[in-house]
């Protein structure tokens, strides 16, 4: 009877290997088909810009000078003899003193009927990405049966996932964040397209450290506070061009073509400032936490909850920029361009943790040989 039973435990486990292998096959398919579909939402994006006109609101030295009030008049649409109400921007009033008063301009789709339509199509594809990509992302953990952060591959595809699903909380909880869509999505097909190719790894089992409950609490804050830094800086990248094309208007220069097209249509400076300091100060609770959950762990895994590892190290500079960030801001009255560089050196940190330190440099957050061919190295 036990020699009968052998062989049926033998097939048992051939059958679920084979079934793991072809749920980490489903996964490769669902984030391919999410890299096309994301690729779509990227034109529709680039179409919204494109064929929203160019708004009146900001553009004249009236409009940068005005006096503060409470609501601009509503852009309007044309269409058959009849009137479709867009949006109304809002007057943001700069928080420097002395400094213009600049309204927001109203979206990449210009105040126009089509390039809505487009900015529409857009979110859709995004929202539907989004749904494959999570698939993917799931499929993965399923075929492994464990948290998909294994290595540099499955933070990669969990992260933009992360970073989508952000962007579309925004958009739900009524945030005018239409802007973020076209960076948004080039980025996303740029960071996926590493992890397919440069940074793939096949599915497979964790090393003993990194079997523990908290591999889900650790790695899954870092992908968040990641996700959501990553959202800062590009308001903040943005804030310093729409900064430097108000300053020029204001001094009656005179933008070019390109750059008024573009830059007419985001938030103001003020607005785009006032965002990313928002953003970064609600999550930098959580990347602290995320520090003190690592350090556990570590006590954990390892027998110490501190060892200056070089991902601990970084992880404790990107904390120590971002707090510096915030601490100008909020004491030191560092508003503006001074404080958007702080902010960028921070995001820099972050990043130099998220690639250089897997890819560069060895520790004890590396559980393999780390080359261009195959990482195994974990996220955080």
């Amino acid at each position: 009877m036990t020699l009968a039973a052998a062989p049926d435990l033998a097939a048992a486990t051939e059958l679920a290997a084979a079934t793991n292998e072809s749920l980490a096959n489903i996964s490769n398919v669902l984030i391919y088909s999410a890299m096309a579909v994301y690729t779509l939402a990227f034109l529709a994006y680039i179409a919204e810009w494109l064929f929203g006109s160019r708004s009146k609101v900001g553009r004249t030295a009236a409009a940068l000078t005005a006096p503060a009030r409470s609501e601009a008049p509503a852009v309007t649409v044309q269409k058959a003899g009849s009137t479709a109400v867009l949006e109304r921007p809002q007057v943001v009033v700069r928080t420097a003193p002395g400094a213009r008063d600049v309204p927001d301009g109203p979206g990449a789709h210009g105040g126009t009927e089509k390039g809505d339509l487009y900015g529409r199509i857009a979110i859709s594809l995004t929202v539907l990405g989004f749904l494959m990509e999570f698939g993917g992302v799931l499929t993965r953990a399923l075929s492994v049966r464990r948290a998909p952060w294994g290595n540099m591959y499955e933070f990669n595809i969990t992260f933009t996932t992360v970073a989508v699903g952000v962007y579309l909380a925004l958009l739900v909880l009524k945030k005018n964040v239409r802007w973020l869509g076209l960076p948004l999505t080039t980025t996303v097909l740029l960071d996926l397209g590493l992890a397919v190719t440069v940074l793939y790894t096949a599915s497979d089992q964790l090393v003993p450290a990194l079997h523990s409950y908290w591999l889900y609490i650790h790695v899954s804050t870092a992908i968040f506070c990641g996700a959501v830094f990553y959202v800062g800086a590009v308001a903040t990248i943005l804030y310093l061009f729409k900064d430097n094309f108000e300053t020029k208007l204001a001094s009656g220069g005179t933008p070019g073509r390109f750059a008024s097209s573009v830059l007419d249509r985001l938030p103001a400076a003020a607005s785009l400032d006032k965002f990313a300091y928002r953003v970064n100060a609600a999550v930098f609770p959580l990347w602290t936490f995320t520090i003190i959950a690592g350090a556990i762990w570590a006590g954990d895994a390892w027998g110490r909850y501190w060892g200056w590892d070089p991902k601990e190290v970084w992880s404790f500079i990107t904390w120590v920029a971002y707090a510096g960030y915030l601490h100008a801001r909020a004491t030191a009255g560092w508003k503006g361009r001074k404080a958007a560089y702080l902010a960028l050196v921070a995001f820099g940190c972050w990043l130099f943790n998220y690639y250089g330190v897997n890819i560069f440099v060895s520790g004890k957050h590396s559980y393999a040989d780390v080359g261009l061919g195959a990482l195994q190295t974990v996220g955080f």
